[in-house]
């Protein structure tokens, strides 16, 4: 009885999750192509530049380059495990719930990994509106994974008994 009740409420928080994940690869991606396309220009006969970084991003601070960079891989292992979870949902069954927890798991640490880089970038101050939607959508995806999470695991906790 209380493993059903609990469906709905993991389908709504992985339809959400799952949606903003995607808006951060949107975010993301846009960012990393801009750094890429108005970047260092290196090549033959050009000097590297004094303060050369391979994660120089055109926008934001110095902790740009680090938070785009998780925050795409956080984006990608995020949309896998909705779609682990998708079937997870979908059977509602012990025998999902390990796939679906644990992609759930490596994409929550992922996401904090990001978010500790988004509360840095904040700290540093210098970005754009851009920017400031990812590290919000990043915030509030560190606290919508973990209580999807929870609401799987709750439920399970229901089934065996």
């Amino acid at each position: 009885m209380a493993s059903e009740q609990m469906k709905p409420v993991a389908l709504l928080l992985l339809v959400l999750n799952f949606c903003m994940y995607v808006i951060v690869l949107g975010i993301g991606s846009w960012s990393m192509n801009r750094a890429i396309d108005y970047g260092f220009i290196i090549g033959p006969g050009f000097n590297l530049p004094a303060h050369f970084s391979p994660i120089y991003f055109p926008m934001g601070n110095a902790a740009t380059g680090f938070l785009v960079t998780f925050a795409l891989i956080a984006g990608v292992v995020g949309v896998a495990s909705a779609i682990v979870g998708l079937n997870h949902i979908r059977t509602w069954t012990g025998d999902s719930l390990p796939s679906a927890a644990s992609a759930a798991t490596i994409s929550w640490t992922l996401t904090l990994l990001a978010m500790g880089f988004a509360c840095k970038e904040i700290e540093l101050s210098i970005r754009n509106s851009r920017l400031r939607t990812m590290e919000a959508f990043l915030i509030i995806l560190s606290a919508t994974q973990l209580l999807y999470i929870a609401a799987i695991h709750g439920a399970s906790s229901f089934r065996r008994t």
